[in-house]
């Protein structure tokens, strides 16, 4: 056994014969998941970066904009999450039928979805930006309304990606999400520097080929879904239609998914209403942190999917105490990851500041927003979110929505207004807010889960 095994081995052991993963099967599901994730957000940052040659004001759009848009990308990823469950739980069951019905029916609802989700903020859109933010100035405005509608336009193949995607790791396929991942990621980035440095196109410019590289992405991921020699294959006369048992099984694990990660998000934009009352400084800082510390946030980002898929097939198996022992193994690899991880780039942050063209005072509020974050990435993080998802991957969907939706409005929300505009601190006081309520949420997720009550769930 080596140093690393002793530190990530639980003190509750399984017997070798009952573990369906073995460390190489962890390996080759998490190293591409990070890889993936790394690479989005280093995309992330990038766009970031050219946006900024564009002026504040359209990184400020852009920024209050991307809390509207990931609402819905919230929303397309709860119904691939709740496929993801029973698809695993299938697989774990050993099911081949189901498991080829159930990932059907998830691109059926994923599509339905997000062709309503279009419609509507293709109708109410600019409504919902002049309700949000009343007193942004008319610029920044400006790259709200151009960079929003045509975002919209990506919902669908959003959706198709996840749906695809959250097939191939039920399976463990990560490897083949990530191809496609860096695939689109390069094209996002070559169109972003054409629409910016190029087309000097400002929010557009970094609009469009988000939305054009999502559709190819989609498309790919749903050719690869319909491969027979999968171990889960889409089968078109079931994708077609909608079946009311197999789609309440997955909308049992997304629609409570959906509720509480939409409201989160709702809360993000209505944060972000409170953060444009701060100026564009703080406006602009709040978006180049946020994009920094999803860097930071990515490790925890890319073991949520390995926790639904390695719980899912343990508890479709019979098997809880297997998924206990796996809990336990795969939250402490999180924290030892997240801990060098977190540390790196927050020792690389002045190397990263002053790539951005921003004022001075708008790197410093940025330095010190990521610290916070990264801190708190490693010690509270890998509970308030992994946990979550190991609960959500048994069934336990309800208590995890509404102990998510109480956290996160009775201690993000009034925290956020009480540190952040009575008492002055800013965005500063909005980032400390959010990682209290990480921390909240993590202890009352690690108490639901010591009662034992998440064996009881049953979803397929």
């Amino acid at each position: 056994m080596t140093v690393l095994d002793r530190i990530i081995e639980p003190g509750r052991q399984l017997p070798e014969s009952r573990r369906i993963f073995n460390n190489i099967d962890l390996k080759s599901m998490i190293v591409p998941l990070l890889i993936e994730q790394i690479l989005q957000m280093v995309v992330g940052i990038a766009d970031t970066l050219m946006v900024s040659y564009a002026g504040e004001a359209t990184v400020s759009g852009v920024s209050l904009d991307t809390m509207i848009y990931t609402i819905f990308i919230y929303i397309f990823t709860a119904v691939s999450t709740g496929g993801a469950v029973v698809v695993s739980q299938y697989l774990g069951r050993g099911d081949r039928k189901n498991s080829d019905f159930a990932a059907s029916q998830i691109f059926n609802i994923a599509v339905i979805t997000s062709l309503v989700c279009l419609v509507v903020m293709l109708a109410a859109g600019n409504a919902v930006l002049a309700f949000l933010y009343p007193s942004v100035e008319p610029d920044v405005m400006e790259a709200c309304r151009t960079y929003l509608w045509i975002v919209t336009l990506s919902f669908p193949a959003n959706a198709v990606y996840n749906a695809g995607a959250a097939v191939y790791r039920s399976m463990g396929k990560t490897a083949t999400t990530m191809k496609v991942s860096i695939s689109m990621n390069i094209l996002n980035v070559i169109g972003n520097a054409v629409g910016i440095f190029v087309l000097h196109a400002g929010a557009a410019g970094v609009a469009w080929p988000t939305t054009l590289s999502w559709y190819y992405a989609a498309i790919v991921m749903t050719a690869l879904c319909f491969r027979r020699e999968n171990e889960v294959s889409l089968r078109l006369p079931q994708v077609l239609r909608t079946d009311r048992v197999m789609s309440g099984r997955i909308l049992g694990i997304a629609i409570p998914n959906g509720v509480e990660s939409g409201i989160f998000q709702a809360v993000k934009v209505a944060l972000g209403a409170m953060i444009a009352t701060f100026g564009t400084s703080q406006i602009a800082a709040n978006g180049i942190g946020q994009t920094i510390w999803s860097l930071g946030a990515v490790i925890s980002m890319s073991m949520s999917p390995v926790f639904i898929t390695v719980i899912g097939r343990c508890v479709g198996a019979g098997d809880h105490d297997a998924a206990d022992y796996y809990l336990h193994k795969l939250t402490r690899l999180t924290m030892l990851m997240a801990f060098v991880w977190c540390t790196l780039i927050v020792a690389a942050m002045p190397v990263i500041l002053p790539i951005y063209d921003i004022s001075a005072e708008t790197r410093r509020l940025v330095f010190i927003i990521v610290v916070i974050h990264n801190i708190f990435a490693v010690l509270a993080q890998p509970f308030s979110t992994l946990y979550a998802a190991g609960l959500r991957a048994a069934g336990d969907v309800r208590y995890t929505m509404y102990a998510n939706i109480v956290c996160t409005i009775l201690v993000r929300v009034l925290l956020s207004y009480l540190l952040g505009v009575v008492l002055g601190w800013g965005i500063i006081g909005i980032t400390v807010a959010m990682v209290l309520e990480w921390s909240i949420k993590g202890i009352v997720m690690i108490l639901r889960y010591r009662t034992g009550k998440w064996r009881h769930f049953h979803v397929i």
